[in-house]
Protein backbone atom coordinates (compact mmCIF):
# COMPACT_ATOMS: atom_id res chain seq x y z
CA UNK A 1 0.00 0.00 0.00
CA UNK A 2 1.19 3.44 -0.68
CA UNK A 3 0.57 6.59 1.84
CA UNK A 4 0.76 10.05 0.31
CA UNK A 5 2.01 12.34 2.51
CA UNK A 6 0.30 15.53 4.28
CA UNK A 7 1.24 19.28 3.43
CA UNK A 8 -1.21 21.13 5.01
CA UNK A 9 1.03 24.92 4.13
CA UNK A 10 1.73 26.83 0.73
CA UNK A 11 0.26 30.07 -0.13
CA UNK A 12 -0.54 28.92 -3.67
CA UNK A 13 -1.91 25.11 -2.79
CA UNK A 14 -2.88 24.50 -6.82
CA UNK A 15 0.14 26.15 -8.52
CA UNK A 16 2.02 22.75 -7.95
CA UNK A 17 -0.70 20.40 -10.01
CA UNK A 18 0.08 22.29 -13.29
CA UNK A 19 -3.21 23.08 -15.58
CA UNK A 20 -6.20 21.87 -13.87
CA UNK A 21 -7.66 19.29 -16.10
CA UNK A 22 -10.15 17.55 -13.73
CA UNK A 23 -11.81 18.98 -10.84
CA UNK A 24 -14.99 17.63 -8.53
CA UNK A 25 -15.86 19.64 -4.93
CA UNK A 26 -17.55 17.84 -2.37
CA UNK A 27 -19.17 20.73 -0.47
CA UNK A 28 -20.29 19.09 2.33
CA UNK A 29 -17.29 18.44 3.55
CA UNK A 30 -15.73 21.26 1.86
CA UNK A 31 -13.24 19.21 -0.19
CA UNK A 32 -12.12 19.91 -3.27
CA UNK A 33 -9.67 17.30 -5.74
CA UNK A 34 -7.90 18.25 -8.50
CA UNK A 35 -6.18 17.01 -11.38
CA UNK A 36 -3.38 18.85 -13.16
CA UNK A 37 -1.46 18.20 -16.49
CA UNK A 38 2.07 17.43 -16.92
CA UNK A 39 4.88 18.56 -18.94
CA UNK A 40 3.38 16.16 -21.37
CA UNK A 41 -0.18 17.13 -21.04
CA UNK A 42 -1.54 14.20 -18.86
CA UNK A 43 -3.03 14.55 -15.55
CA UNK A 44 -0.88 12.21 -13.45
CA UNK A 45 -1.45 14.39 -9.94
CA UNK A 46 -4.08 14.92 -7.53
CA UNK A 47 -4.57 16.99 -5.26
CA UNK A 48 -6.85 17.37 -2.29
CA UNK A 49 -7.59 20.55 -0.73
CA UNK A 50 -9.40 21.54 2.45
CA UNK A 51 -11.09 24.87 1.27
CA UNK A 52 -12.66 27.29 3.84
CA UNK A 53 -11.02 31.18 3.83
CA UNK A 54 -8.07 30.05 2.23
CA UNK A 55 -7.08 26.63 0.37
CA UNK A 56 -4.89 24.01 2.56
CA UNK A 57 -4.09 20.94 0.54
CA UNK A 58 -4.45 17.54 2.62
CA UNK A 59 -3.27 15.15 0.14
CA UNK A 60 -1.12 14.44 -2.77
CA UNK A 61 -1.46 11.58 -5.15
CA UNK A 62 0.37 10.80 -8.45
CA UNK A 63 -0.42 8.29 -10.56
CA UNK A 64 0.97 5.92 -12.98
CA UNK A 65 -1.61 6.89 -15.70
CA UNK A 66 -3.68 9.44 -17.12
CA UNK A 67 -6.57 10.77 -14.28
CA UNK A 68 -10.17 10.39 -16.06
CA UNK A 69 -12.44 10.74 -13.09
CA UNK A 70 -13.08 11.11 -9.71
CA UNK A 71 -15.46 11.15 -7.03
CA UNK A 72 -16.28 11.52 -3.05
CA UNK A 73 -17.94 8.70 -1.59
CA UNK A 74 -20.92 9.91 0.08
CA UNK A 75 -20.03 9.26 3.52
CA UNK A 76 -17.18 7.78 4.17
CA UNK A 77 -13.49 10.33 3.48
CA UNK A 78 -12.71 7.98 0.74
CA UNK A 79 -12.25 9.62 -2.85
CA UNK A 80 -12.58 6.96 -5.72
CA UNK A 81 -9.82 7.70 -8.64
CA UNK A 82 -10.28 6.62 -12.35
CA UNK A 83 -7.20 6.29 -14.30
CA UNK A 84 -5.74 4.58 -17.71
CA UNK A 85 -4.48 4.66 -21.10
CA UNK A 86 -4.33 3.25 -24.17
CA UNK A 87 -0.94 1.00 -24.81
CA UNK A 88 -0.26 2.56 -28.75
CA UNK A 89 -1.52 -1.05 -30.21
CA UNK A 90 -3.51 -2.86 -28.47
CA UNK A 91 -4.40 -2.91 -24.34
CA UNK A 92 -6.61 -0.03 -22.67
CA UNK A 93 -4.84 -0.41 -19.21
CA UNK A 94 -5.11 1.34 -15.98
CA UNK A 95 -6.12 1.52 -12.36
CA UNK A 96 -9.67 2.25 -9.96
CA UNK A 97 -7.62 4.08 -7.30
CA UNK A 98 -9.69 4.35 -3.73
CA UNK A 99 -7.44 6.89 -1.42
CA UNK A 100 -8.38 6.87 2.18
CA UNK A 101 -8.68 10.75 3.17
CA UNK A 102 -7.69 10.54 6.69
CA UNK A 103 -4.77 8.01 6.48
CA UNK A 104 -3.50 8.96 3.31
CA UNK A 105 -3.42 5.29 2.28
CA UNK A 106 -3.86 3.90 -1.86
CA UNK A 107 -5.11 1.32 -3.08
CA UNK A 108 -5.73 -0.09 -6.54
CA UNK A 109 -8.76 -2.58 -6.72
CA UNK A 110 -8.73 -4.17 -9.53
CA UNK A 111 -6.58 -7.63 -9.89
CA UNK A 112 -5.53 -7.88 -13.36
CA UNK A 113 -1.88 -6.80 -13.62
CA UNK A 114 -3.14 -4.76 -16.63
CA UNK A 115 -6.57 -3.23 -15.17
CA UNK A 116 -8.97 -1.47 -17.13
CA UNK A 117 -8.94 2.09 -18.44
CA UNK A 118 -11.29 3.56 -15.91
CA UNK A 119 -13.16 6.78 -18.11
CA UNK A 120 -15.99 6.93 -15.30
CA UNK A 121 -16.97 6.94 -11.32
CA UNK A 122 -20.00 7.86 -9.96
CA UNK A 123 -20.91 6.70 -6.33
CA UNK A 124 -24.99 5.72 -5.98
CA UNK A 125 -25.01 5.64 -2.73
CA UNK A 126 -23.14 4.48 0.73
CA UNK A 127 -22.57 0.76 -1.32
CA UNK A 128 -22.83 1.08 -5.23
CA UNK A 129 -20.16 2.66 -7.05
CA UNK A 130 -20.74 2.50 -11.38
CA UNK A 131 -17.69 2.23 -13.40
CA UNK A 132 -17.75 3.53 -16.89
CA UNK A 133 -14.48 1.72 -18.32
CA UNK A 134 -12.61 1.31 -21.77
CA UNK A 135 -12.81 -2.52 -23.48
CA UNK A 136 -9.83 -4.45 -22.78
CA UNK A 137 -8.56 -4.30 -25.91
CA UNK A 138 -9.15 -2.88 -29.68
CA UNK A 139 -8.26 -6.09 -31.51
CA UNK A 140 -10.72 -5.90 -34.26
CA UNK A 141 -12.99 -3.69 -32.64
CA UNK A 142 -13.33 -0.13 -34.31
CA UNK A 143 -15.21 1.64 -32.20
CA UNK A 144 -13.08 0.37 -28.79
CA UNK A 145 -12.59 3.80 -28.76
CA UNK A 146 -15.89 5.58 -28.93
CA UNK A 147 -17.71 2.78 -26.05
CA UNK A 148 -17.08 0.76 -23.33
CA UNK A 149 -18.87 -1.17 -21.10
CA UNK A 150 -20.15 0.00 -17.24
CA UNK A 151 -20.78 -2.33 -14.49
CA UNK A 152 -22.26 -1.18 -10.91
CA UNK A 153 -19.91 -2.62 -8.07
CA UNK A 154 -21.79 -3.41 -4.70
CA UNK A 155 -19.76 -3.66 -1.20
CA UNK A 156 -21.09 -3.19 2.70
CA UNK A 157 -18.34 -1.43 3.74
CA UNK A 158 -15.83 0.34 1.08
CA UNK A 159 -12.95 1.50 3.79
CA UNK A 160 -12.73 -2.01 4.50
CA UNK A 161 -12.01 -3.28 0.41
CA UNK A 162 -8.58 -4.59 -0.37
CA UNK A 163 -6.19 -4.15 -3.17
CA UNK A 164 -7.01 -6.03 -6.28
CA UNK A 165 -9.80 -7.88 -4.89
CA UNK A 166 -12.47 -6.32 -8.11
CA UNK A 167 -12.56 -9.07 -10.69
CA UNK A 168 -13.35 -9.18 -14.18
CA UNK A 169 -16.94 -10.67 -12.68
CA UNK A 170 -17.69 -7.38 -10.69
CA UNK A 171 -16.52 -5.15 -13.84
CA UNK A 172 -18.71 -7.21 -16.09
CA UNK A 173 -21.09 -5.10 -17.85
CA UNK A 174 -22.95 -3.76 -20.63
CA UNK A 175 -21.49 -2.13 -24.22
CA UNK A 176 -22.59 1.38 -23.72
CA UNK A 177 -21.30 4.99 -25.36
CA UNK A 178 -18.20 6.09 -24.01
CA UNK A 179 -17.27 9.10 -24.48
CA UNK A 180 -14.10 10.97 -23.53
CA UNK A 181 -15.10 14.48 -23.09
CA UNK A 182 -12.17 17.15 -21.83
CA UNK A 183 -12.97 18.38 -18.16
CA UNK A 184 -10.29 21.44 -18.41
CA UNK A 185 -12.74 24.57 -18.80
CA UNK A 186 -14.91 23.45 -15.94
CA UNK A 187 -12.13 22.62 -13.77
CA UNK A 188 -10.48 25.79 -14.53
CA UNK A 189 -13.35 27.38 -13.55
CA UNK A 190 -13.96 25.34 -10.25
CA UNK A 191 -10.21 26.20 -9.14
CA UNK A 192 -10.33 30.25 -9.79
CA UNK A 193 -13.74 30.72 -8.22
CA UNK A 194 -12.27 29.37 -5.38
CA UNK A 195 -8.78 31.54 -5.59
CA UNK A 196 -10.54 34.66 -6.81
CA UNK A 197 -11.62 35.62 -3.22
CA UNK A 198 -8.54 34.65 -1.78
CA UNK A 199 -6.66 36.94 -4.51
CA UNK A 200 -8.82 39.65 -3.77
CA UNK A 201 -8.54 39.88 -0.33
CA UNK A 202 -4.45 40.02 -0.17
CA UNK A 203 -4.95 42.73 -3.13
CA UNK A 204 -7.18 44.17 -0.61
CA UNK A 205 -4.69 43.93 2.11
CA UNK A 206 -2.32 45.44 -0.24
CA UNK A 207 -3.76 48.22 -1.10
CA UNK A 208 -4.32 48.87 3.15
CA UNK A 209 -0.67 47.91 4.25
Amino acid sequence: MTRIPVDRGGDHPFSELGDPVLAVADKRRGLLAVAGADEYDEARTVGVFHVTDRARRRRLLRSGYPVHAMAFHPTRPLLAVGTGDYDGGYFFEGELLLVDLETGTVRSLIEHDRGRQVLGVEWLDDRDVRVLMAPPDDWKDSKAHREGHVAVVSRTDWSAVGAGTLTGRDLAGPRVPAPRPDGRAAARRLVAGLTAPQNRRHHAKGKRD
